[in-house]
């Protein structure tokens, strides 16, 4: 099946914008929304978060919901071809993630479908893959699109790790960057989503998905070395869907949230598929500003590259976003901006 399908339009809310142009522009600058929250870290000290500055405080399911519909709106409202009537696929956290900030995925989805007033669509469905989940779901867009069940489709993407729950259980793991921890990550969050539709004269094109799965997870029970043959799948099966070889790559988007195993991942995914004269290739992630954002990393740096080619500050074409998750699930995807 060909991977290829067109993004047409996106929609951020996160800590340094509550729109995408904002939220670009400040990522670009290297700006963060770091700042104290009112949970407490290593000795006593407040611990430094990237919470989104909504106009209401609204908590838990409401908050997600918001933000979600926020980005949701955005993306749609930009679209060439406005509508109505079409699929959302939402990226959540892993069903068995703790502290998430709700319940049913289902009814969160029921939720911001009514706050952005869209009708219900048979094609809409949740994907609970956590960081990778928008790699599932460009996969399932384009069997929609290729199948004629919808001419366009939403993926979105909305988390958070600024509960008590989840703030509880990664510092009791010693998972969260403190002054006591540098191998940890910030917890952030966020809400992004981007329309696709088949593919057209120019535009900006998904030309290749990989999926695969790590044997050596961040903490797998046999604690096997990490070789990073998990992402070297998932970067090998998007660029061979895509046609072209790693060296010709013009830059990388990537989920580094913190912690030294991600880097390595990705650095060891490099080395094993990158071969011949190649020029320099950069590597930008969103946590350097958001931090850890969970389930909307994937829309969102679909985003970045989308905004970046628009503008013509991308630095390279074509870009591979990936994302991988603590359970091993890893996500890598083509992205290339073609000339109309």
């Amino acid at each position: 099946m060909s991977a290829s399908l067109d993004i047409e339009s996106i929609g951020m809310v996160t800590a340094v914008g509550l729109d995408a142009p904002s939220s670009c522009a400040a990522m670009r600058a290297r700006l963060d929304g770091f700042q104290e929250t009112q949970f407490i870290g290593a000795k006593a000290a407040a611990l430094i978060g990237a919470p989104v500055p909504l106009p209401r405080n609204w908590i838990g399911a409401k908050r997600l919901a918001h933000m979600a519909a926020g980005a949701i709106s955005e993306a749609i409202n930009l679209a060439p071809r406005q509508s109505r009537q079409m699929p959302v696929l939402l990226c959540l956290a892993e069903d068995d993630r703790a502290g998430r900030p709700y319940g049913d995925g289902s009814a969160l989805l029921r939720k911001i479908v009514e706050i952005v007033q869209i009708e219900p669509h048979d094609g809409s469905r949740i994907i609970t893959h956590g960081r990778p989940a928008g790699h599932v779901a460009l996969d399932h867009a384009r069997k929609l699109l290729n199948s004629g069940q919808a001419s366009s489709v939403v993926i979105a993407g909305v988390d958070s790790y600024l509960t008590s729950g989840a703030i509880a259980h990664y510092l009791d793991r010693e998972r969260l960057l403190t002054g006591d921890n540098p191998n940890g990550f910030m917890p952030g969050e966020a809400a992004a989503a981007v329309v696709c539709t088949k593919p057209k004269t120019g535009g900006f094109r998904v030309s290749g998905v990989g999926l695969a799965k790590e044997r050596a997870e961040i903490y797998n029970p046999e604690d096997r070395a990490l070789r990073g043959g998990g992402m070297t799948e998932a970067y090998r099966a998007a660029l061979d869907e895509a046609g072209i070889e790693m060296r010709f790559l013009g830059y990388r988007i990537a989920d580094l949230v913190g912690e030294q195993y991600w880097f390595k991942q990705s650095t060891l995914a490099s080395l094993r598929l990158l071969r011949g004269r190649h020029e320099f290739q950069d590597i930008w992630s969103p946590a350097e500003s958001i931090g850890n954002i969970g389930a909307a990393v994937v829309p969102l740096m679909l985003g970045m590259a989308f905004e970046a080619a628009r503008k013509g500050y991308a630095a390279g074409n074509p870009v591979l976003i990936e994302a991988s998750n603590d359970a091993g699930a890893c996500g890598a995807a083509v992205v290339l901006a073609r000339a109309a």
